[in-house]
């Protein structure tokens, strides 16, 4: 998932302690990735807030296109570098997504009526393992082994965006278009995690961006597997209502629930939280 974290506008108060004049001078454009990155903390508020912070709980809601007016809540709790635990109730039923930092599972519901546990994908756990949702690729990039190079400017839904590359310090490739009036992130392109059509790209567009702690954390959030607006009106959409900065995790946040597994076969899950017994091919 993840998915991962992203951010927003300029501060209004760092743009008024600057002076009306340079309020209202424009920056001059970008030369360089290592700019338009810096630029792009400075907007989410900055690198020193963001290494204050280690869990973030997200508070929020699915929209579903198929079912106009229907919100479906979820409740994402991240850590710091990589875990996350994503549940969704929809009517009678829940899913839960657990990424532990190694281990990935999924909790749904099984033919049966009882919650089912199956370990991520191949595909699943790489993209998991490469991701920051905490904070995202940028803010303190080269300390994660990330590089960048600024490859040009594009429209994005009418909006003038730099357009970076980014590769991981797994070898991964990214792309991610920042917005160069806010510097904040509109855009970001990833492989799909299905097995169906690895290396798919899927393009996340972010909006909305709300305030917490003096961050900025995009509200809206719509993934499709095409860029193009029509696609992107088709596609479920995450609104993040509320956003808790640091707030405790017990324990067992990020341990699959004592659940038989059905992929592989039924599995015992020890107090150390990672299953044993049979495994799927490619699985943890």
């Amino acid at each position: 998932m993840t998915r991962a974290l992203l951010a927003a506008v300029v501060l209004a108060t760092a743009c008024l302690a600057a002076g009306a004049d340079a309020a209202q001078v424009p920056d001059a454009p970008a030369t360089t990735a290592a700019e338009v990155i810096a630029r792009n903390v400075a907007a989410r508020g900055g690198l020193d807030a963001w290494r204050k912070v280690d869990t973030m709980m997200w508070y929020g809601h699915l929209e579903r296109s198929a079912q106009p007016g229907m919100h479906i809540p979820f409740v994402m709790q991240i850590q710091r570098p990589n875990r996350t635990r994503f549940e969704i109730k929809e009517r009678f039923e829940q899913y839960t997504r657990i990424f532990a930092g190694d281990h990935g599972w999924k909790v749904h519901p099984g033919t049966n009526g009882q919650p089912t546990v199956t370990s991520f994908s191949k595909e699943e756990l790489e993209f998991s393992r490469d991701e920051f949702p905490l904070d995202g690729p940028l803010i303190d990039y080269a300390a994660k082994g990330v590089t960048a190079s600024l490859d040009g400017i594009d429209l994005i839904d009418g909006r003038k965006a730099y357009r970076l590359s980014l590769r991981l310090a797994s070898g991964a490739e990214r792309k991610v278009w920042i917005d160069i009036e806010t510097n904040l992130e509109l855009r970001y392109d990833r492989p799909a995690t299905s097995p169906i059509a690895p290396g798919r790209p899927v393009a996340t567009f972010y909006g909305g961006y709300l305030s917490a702690d003096g961050l900025k954390i995009p509200s809206a959030i719509t993934s499709s597997a095409a860029p193009d607006a029509a696609q992107r009106q088709a596609a479920d959409r995450l609104v993040i209502d509320r956003v808790e900065i640091n707030p405790k995790f017990d324990a067992q946040t990020f341990l699959p629930p004592p659940t038989p597994m059905h992929r592989g076969g039924k599995v015992q899950i020890p107090s150390n939280g990672l299953p044993t017994g049979p495994r799927s091919p490619g699985g943890p």
